[in-house]
């Protein structure tokens, strides 16, 4: 295979030219476009292959970060299954089971249990809800045991709370590393004030990356406003377009201002607005609308 070509894959070994029988061939885990029959010869063609493979890895990166998330990284509501709206006052996370659920299946609950004169449990998994903080705590660090992101990424929260931001930092790069796009974001966060880490935006960038692939809209918005201020208009515009898709309102505000300032044309800026009302309008309906009004 031609270096000038990365695109086309190889059916041999790109350094030694050995033909690949039975898939022993082994890929180069950067741009995915050569193959090697072993170590070696991966090192010895590393000076030839460099600049293709770092070009190639980019557009790949590329074409992960500005794919349309399917949803946000909240997804729907495990009772309901209606997607999460942004606000976050309008959900909340149970302790026992660390599901995240929304404030009208929270209602409906209720309902149920004046109805019926039962005890008050979790909505989801129906366990009694504990009296006190101590007990909270205590399956928190439950869920933990069983190796739950969503669980370490609220310790870490609690722990930011405290000002104890080095624990905080601990228990969001392990949410992190499984996979939790609201840990990532917060972590990024960390290692953009030195708060319980030293400062890197090389990491921030990257956390800011992982969470926006998950469907953070607000770790998108930043990264929009990152390639705004490196002069980087028209990767800007596609984060902020991405971000508003997913239902966030300060992204659409930024859309508008770039409109007026001739960045973004007319039918970009249609298509995000329809796409923005389209993401809020699902996460409506007539039994979250009658919560609210409580």
């Amino acid at each position: 295979m031609s270096e000038g070509n990365v695109e086309v894959e190889t059916l041999c070994c790109a350094s030694c030219g050995v033909a690949e029988v039975d898939d022993k061939l082994k890929k180069c885990t950067a741009c995915k476009s050569v193959r090697y029959c072993g170590v070696k010869c991966q090192r010895d063609h590393r000076p030839k292959h460099k600049r293709a493979c770092k070009k190639r890895a980019a557009e790949l990166r590329d074409e992960l970060l500005f794919k349309q998330p399917e949803s946000t990284h909240l997804g729907d509501c495990p009772i309901c299954m209606i997607p999460m709206p942004l606000d976050s006052a309008k959900s909340f996370l149970s302790s026992c089971c660390c599901k995240v659920i929304c404030n009208s299946c929270n209602y409906a609950n209720q309902l149920r249990e004046e109805e019926k004169r039962l005890q008050h449990s979790c909505p989801f998994c129906r366990k009694p809800v504990p009296d006190t903080d101590q007990e909270c705590d205590k399956q928190i660090m439950k869920r933990i045991a069983a190796n739950d992101p969503v669980a370490m990424r609220e310790k870490g929260m609690q722990q930011y709370e405290k000002g104890d931001y080095r624990s905080a930092f601990e228990y969001y790069t392990r949410a992190a590393e499984l996979g939790d796009a609201a840990a990532q974001y917060r972590l990024a966060r960390l290692y953009e004030f030195g708060k319980g880490v030293e400062k890197d935006m090389v990491k921030v960038i990257h956390y800011l990356e992982e969470a926006a692939i998950g469907g953070h809209p607000i770790a998108r918005q930043r990264l929009g406003l990152i390639e705004w201020e490196n002069g980087n208009n028209e990767r800007a515009v596609k984060h902020c377009v991405i971000a508003a898709k997913l239902g966030d309102n300060q992204s659409i505000k930024v859309l508008m201002e770039a409109f007026r300032s001739g960045l973004v044309n007319k039918d970009d800026l249609a298509s995000a607005l329809r796409a923005h009302q389209a993401a809020v309008d699902a996460t409506k309906s007539p039994q979250r609308e009658a919560a609210e009004a409580l």
